[in-house]
């Protein structure tokens, strides 16, 4: 049967659904779970049906944990390591794309071997660094650490190396510095890439919690993935408050990842095809 043919397509669509059902059963259940009364959660046998849509629970989570407050830091920090990340990572990957310099393959080799070394392994001296500079329940400790990464930089300079060569030769000509053809002409034509840069690097410090968690202390610091085990830690029992604060915490990032999507396929074609 051919993949184009009527009963082909039909097919094709089908397993399309099934694999969208399975992805967002997770999502679709916790959702569910943040509208049912306990009594219903734990009803043998299992009935996940809701005999009615309440939202009091959501309500019980803001009124649990400072949730709003924990949302305004996440949002704020993720940001900000985004905006600065971007910036830091952009700028490596234009010198080891556009310049020419003794000992580049071996230093660029160096950033990549970073990416083998788990994050676990380097926060206590991360932690040790920062609370010894007097910056411990600030944003500074949430921002600094993440500011550089070794992914960004080897995907940016991906991007990079498939513009023509010659369009940095004539803004050379036409006495650009490199930092005004850097942010004026190299980074408007690499919108794709840096969409898609940015979700992964904005979801990630979304979703980080070991390391916001070692360096806050106070609730006014505090994100917001540390706020949802707050709710578990504060009621147990109560798994649908628990559930809707998780879905309050994802809401953003598939907002994000809904709008951004077209970043992300733009940033996927931009590093196949060379042009």
């Amino acid at each position: 049967m051919r993949p184009d043919s009527r009963p082909g397509k039909v097919i094709f669509c089908i397993v399309q659904i099934v694999f969208v059902i399975f992805i967002l059963a997770p999502i679709l259940y916790a959702v569910d779970l943040s509208i049912l009364p306990m009594s219903q959660i734990f009803k043998k046998p299992l009935d996940i049906i809701p005999r009615k849509l309440d939202f009091s629970y959501y309500k019980r989570a803001f009124e649990m944990a400072p949730l709003f407050r924990y949302l305004l830091n996440t949002l704020l920090v993720s940001a900000l390591i985004t905006v600065g990340q971007l910036i830091l990572s952009g700028l490596a990957a234009f010198s080891f794309s556009h310049f020419h310099f003794k000992g580049k393959k071996v230093l660029f080799l160096l950033v990549l071997s970073t990416m083998m070394i788990p994050g676990e392994s380097i926060a206590i001296s991360n932690y040790m660094t920062v609370a010894e500079a007097g910056l411990l329940d600030t944003y500074a400790a949430l921002i600094l650490p993440s500011l550089a990464s070794a992914m960004s930089i080897f995907f940016l300079r991906q991007s990079f190396m498939q513009m023509p060569k010659e369009l940095y030769e004539v803004a050379c000509v036409e006495g650009s510095s490199n930092l005004r053809y850097f942010f004026t002409i190299l980074l408007p034509l690499s919108k794709g890439s840096l969409g898609a840069v940015s979700l992964y690097i904005f979801i990630n410090s979304w979703n980080a919690y070991m390391w916001p968690l070692l360096v806050t202390n106070s609730e006014e610091m505090r994100t917001v993935q540390i706020g949802v085990g707050m709710l578990l830690n504060a009621e147990a029992s109560e798994y649908n408050v628990m559930m809707a604060g998780a879905v309050i915490v994802m809401i953003p990032t598939i907002l994000i990842f809904a709008f951004g999507q077209k970043y992300i396929l733009s940033g996927i074609l931009t590093g196949a095809v060379k042009g």
